[in-house]
């Protein structure tokens, strides 16, 4: 398959090419040239989720040097759970997506991502480097995911003061190929960045650059796996589509069930929790799509107020009109995050982090609207990792998974950087 841009649907570009470059050439996002169809029976052979990973993505790396290798690399990947919980609360599940080694999400795209740069890389090649924005999850997830790797680098840009300490903790604990920069500014200033040097082509040709954002195919493509086997294995058991509620900022982790979905598999109607960033609430609400400077939440890893893949998006539904009749968004204030933590969904016990307490706060909206059908809070991080909110609403300990408390237990270190990209091109260049 061949890859366009966002920007010029002529431009045909190979996967292998895409993920290494991260950016289409003109500063789009790369997008599929055509979308599959599948049907659940076309994943009857194997339902493991990397079975199923597998076949969902056969197609997208069809005629690329990888192709050989994707059976592999969704082992690699996709060597831990995704569990979907029932909860018994009428036809309401959790999607458990923070049972990988940094307890979060992104685990899954950036392994999987980190198992395909690590095949396109030679010995004789020059050393990649992978920049890296994070508002709190990605970063540990990609450093995790390539730290060791040979030839390849890692630079983590986070807004400093504005993840949790265990987050920064995990940002900064890795060393080797991996550094850590903690950003004076927001998140939507390390995006800037990032995204202002994967276009310097002066600079790429000192330093030869990729990326580990939503926006590289490579982390993108993977993250629909969980939801193709969610919704066919409750597909399997009722007969009925299965509905997600999704947290929500960069719109990396969203997009990923709507391009599942776009694909044929059996989900049903697709809703998106933000927090006080209400960006793509104004927009889903009638108004300009209008990004503006991010506010702090407590559910810091979604404060984007430019949503890096609205593109995409638009790009799936270029009518407006159509795209908001699409989705349901719902933005969910702190005090929402703090009231539906402590409650924990009505008295079960169940303790959120404060990204998965948007979703849960969503759904109950949606309840109340007279939604009935089957709906998976998706549940993108362990509460763990932000004891500091979380512990005081709950008034218990809430004890790390054993791979967080490992990496808690490491000695951590960040770099201090202005937000300034002239900063960044010197820190990049004397790297090299």
């Amino acid at each position: 398959m061949k890859f366009a841009s966002t920007r010029d649907p002529g431009t045909r570009t190979d996967l292998s090419t895409a993920l290494i470059a991260g950016l289409a050439g003109d500063g789009g996002l790369h997008v599929p040239s055509t979308l599959p169809r599948f049907t659940p029976a076309d994943f009857a052979a194997d339902d493991s989720i990397a079975g199923v990973a597998a076949c969902l993505l056969q197609p997208f790396f069809e005629g690329d040097p990888l192709a050989d290798e994707l059976i592999t690399i969704c082992a690699e990947a996709f060597d831990f759970p995704a569990p979907l919980k029932p909860l018994p609360v009428g036809q309401t599940h959790l999607l458990e997506l923070f049972h990988g080694p940094t307890a979060a999400f992104k685990d899954f795209g950036a392994r999987f991502l980190a198992g395909c740069m690590q095949r396109l890389r030679t010995s004789v090649d020059a050393p990649l480097t992978i920049l890296v924005a994070t508002s709190g999850d990605t970063g540990a997830a990609v450093a995790a995911a390539f730290h060791g790797l040979a030839n390849l680098r890692v630079v983590v840009l986070y807004p400093e003061g504005r993840v949790s300490p265990r987050q920064a903790h995990q940002l900064g604990c890795f060393g080797n190929n991996i550094t850590a920069l903690r950003v004076t500014g927001s998140f939507d200033d390390c995006q800037r960045l990032v995204k202002q040097a994967l276009s310097d082509r002066e600079l790429q040709a000192d330093v030869a650059l990729s990326s580990a954002n939503s926006i590289s195919l490579g982390r993108l493509l993977p993250q629909m796996a969980y939801y193709a086997h969610s919704a066919l294995g409750h597909w399997r058991r009722t007969g009925a589509p299965l509905g997600f509620v999704i947290p929500t900022g960069n719109l990396g982790n969203a997009l990923a069930a709507i391009l599942a979905r776009a694909c044929g598999l059996p989900i049903g109607e697709i809703a998106l929790a933000t927090n006080a960033n209400r960006v793509l609430a104004q927009f889903f609400a009638g108004a300009n799509y209008a990004p503006m400077p991010s506010v702090a939440t407590l559910a810091n890893a979604m404060d984007v107020g430019a949503p890096s893949n609205f593109e995409r998006l638009r790009w799936l539904y270029p009518d407006d009109h159509a795209l908001r009749a699409a989705f349901a968004v719902h933005a969910i204030d702190d005090t929402t995050i703090r009231e539906t933590i402590r409650n924990g969904l009505q008295g079960l016990g169940e303790i959120f982090c404060p990204h998965t307490a948007c979703a849960v706060a969503a759904l109950e909206k949606l309840r109340r609207g007279g939604a009935t059908q089957d709906w998976a809070i998706v549940s993108t991080a362990h509460p763990a990792k932000f004891e500091q909110i979380v512990e005081p609403l709950v008034g218990r300990v809430v004890p790390p998974p054993k791979a967080l408390a490992d990496l808690l237990d490491r000695p951590a270190h960040a770099e201090p950087m202005a937000s300034d990209y002239a900063a960044l091109c010197t820190f990049l260049r004397q790297r090299e």
